[in-house]
């Protein structure tokens, strides 16, 4: 394993547990929204985007996090593993409130500057409103995205609880 794509739904902990085990491979770590997202909450152009991953996932070892179908497979071409974190949508959606109102209360960074604020928590751009939009189909979706033909090359470790990651996470030493 030295390309890991971990993918999972909103608040189920992908960056978290990409970070770490960034850390423990001693590889870079690629978060998708920090190229996605600019300061302001701007979206960047999709062709900028998908250069920025292309380049990014080029490197020889890496992990990586997120879910962006608009990537059409770019980073599982170049991956060797995806951590498939298939939490229930009580963890997931605990896991975020509590993310989401640490953020809100401390101003913690998201990315590249970026804060959430109490009033986008409550706004069509919601994280919340985005979780309750999309768990069920995420969910849904990855058993036939990781059988796809293109994804044979994949190895899958699905992972559906949060003592389970911890558990699979504690076989890489530490740095």
């Amino acid at each position: 394993m030295k390309r890991i794509s971990i993918v999972g739904t909103t608040g189920s902990g992908k960056t978290t547990l990409a970070r770490t085990l960034a850390r423990h491979m001693n590889v870079p770590h690629i978060e998708l929204d920090a190229l996605n997202w600019e300061p302001g909450w701007k979206e960047v152009p999709l062709e900028i985007f998908r250069e920025r991953v292309a380049q990014a996932v080029a490197a020889p070892s890496w992990t990586c996090d997120g879910n962006y179908s608009k990537l059409e497979g770019i980073v599982w071409r170049h991956a060797d593993t995806v951590v498939w974190l298939d939490y229930g949508f009580g963890v997931n959606l605990s896991r975020l409130l509590r993310r989401t109102a640490r953020r809100v209360c401390t101003g913690e960074e998201c990315c590249n500057g970026n804060r959430e604020r109490l009033l986008k928590v409550f706004s069509r751009d919601s994280i919340l409103l985005w979780f309750f939009k999309t768990h069920r189909r995420r969910r849904r979706q990855y058993p036939a995205m990781l059988a796809r033909p293109e994804n044979a090359h994949l190895k899958i470790v699905r992972l559906r609880s949060p003592r389970q990651a911890d558990a699979w996470l504690r076989r890489f030493p530490k740095p």
